[in-house]
């Protein structure tokens, strides 16, 4: 099961009844699935359903649609508005009388603001409104469609990027589990060199506090732990990335997990191959959490 972006874009068009729309939809990242609308006056009723279309869908996701309407040119809608025309015509030859001037055609009266206007159309029957309310949604529902389908591929990119960091996790882990510095004579080694330190520095250690402190520095050394909680951890990442549906909160929950054992791994690490392989292990965790932000 390939992961789902939340990024992505698509768009629809449409026309019915006397109009034409286009509907725009936009999606990026977000904690929880929050839809913002954007309509056109006189379209509000078209609200709840385009909600519930949405949210059939996704999850996860700021996102953003947005319809666009305009009205289709009609016929017979246009009128002569006789009284204006009376009063051009009476104005024409007074104006005609006293200047001499030809009075204007018929075009030329037409032409005239007022003279042709829009008639008033009837009031449009509920059940015409109801039908193209109906196609609009049925418009943005392939929108939306479209989306998911943008998500998703978008998603198959993440997933690539996602197993790839996963598995260099894994690598890290286990270089850091198969160090020389971590065998048990390269230990012993260090231990040595510390108990010397500590001789050097006070003459009050007697043999069994000597003791307890080289049990101390192998205990607070060991990244044991922190290691087995890395493969478990690996093996939890892989799991997720199989299942269905929307699984970015797992991840990014992992990602954190992942976080705090490389953290104690740093800060125990005394030899400095482990402390340069934790470093490149943080470096990929944050990779990892910053790719994660973007599933669903």
């Amino acid at each position: 099961m390939t992961i789902s972006s939340m990024t992505g874009f698509a768009r629809a068009d449409g026309t019915a009844e006397g109009i034409s729309w286009t509907w725009e939809t936009r999606s990026v990242n977000g904690r929880g699935l929050d839809v913002r609308l954007r309509l056109p006056p006189g379209h509000d009723a078209l609200e709840i359903p385009a909600r519930e279309a949405t949210g059939k869908r996704f999850s996860r996701g700021n996102i953003s649609l947005s319809l666009s309407v305009e009205k289709q040119q009609t016929n017979g809608v246009i009128r002569l508005n006789e009284n204006v025309l009376a009063d051009v015509i009476k104005a024409a030859e007074r104006v005609s009388q006293l200047s001499g001037a030809t009075k204007p055609g018929a075009a030329e009266l037409l032409m005239i603001k007022g003279v042709l206007e829009a008639a008033e159309q009837a009031p449009e029957e509920a059940a015409i409104r109801a039908a193209r309310e109906r196609a609009i949604i049925q418009s943005l529902e392939a929108a939306l469609d479209d989306l998911a389908e943008a998500r998703r591929s978008e998603g198959a990119r993440l997933d690539t990027v996602i197993r790839g960091q996963v598995a260099q996790i894994d690598a890290l882990a286990e270089s850091v589990k198969e160090s020389p510095s971590r065998q048990p004579d390269a230990i012993k080694a260090r231990l040595k060199d510390a108990i010397a330190r500590l001789v050097d520095a006070t003459t009050a250690l007697d043999d069994e506090r000597l003791h307890q402190e080289a049990v101390l520095i192998a205990t607070r050394a060991d990244v044991e732990e922190e290691l087995q909680r890395l493969t478990a951890h690996v093996a939890a990442a892989r799991e997720i990335l199989a299942e269905r549906g929307g699984v970015g909160r797992k991840l990014d929950f992992l990602a954190q997990e992942f976080n705090r054992e490389a953290n104690t791994l740093c800060s125990k690490a005394n030899a400095v191959d482990i402390t340069r392989l934790g470093l490149q292990l943080k470096t990929v965790i944050d990779q990892f959490r910053e790719q994660v932000q973007n599933v669903e």
